[in-house]
């Protein structure tokens, strides 16, 4: 993933965010959280989700996202 400091400099540019599946968020930076230090997450502004094939998946006016690498995934609450 980008660095922080990169991260804050996308402020208003298009970015396109890839997944080892091929998947890409695709939208325009609007805000990193926090001010200072690591970011935690980003907000984009129309947003597409595409299929590593290219096609459309989902549109979104404006999507937080979290540009770091998962590491764990739980089911906190449900039925497995």
């Amino acid at each position: 993933m980008a660095n922080h400091q990169s991260l804050r400099q996308m402020l208003s540019h298009r970015v396109t965010f890839t997944y080892d599946t091929g998947t890409q968020v695709v939208g325009t930076v609007t805000a990193c959280a926090p001010l200072e230090g690591p970011v935690e997450y980003v907000v984009l502004a129309k947003v597409e989700i595409k299929a590593g094939a290219g096609q459309v998946l989902a549109r979104f006016a404006e999507l937080p996202l979290v540009p770091n690498h998962l590491v764990g995934l739980t089911v906190t609450e449900g039925a497995l």
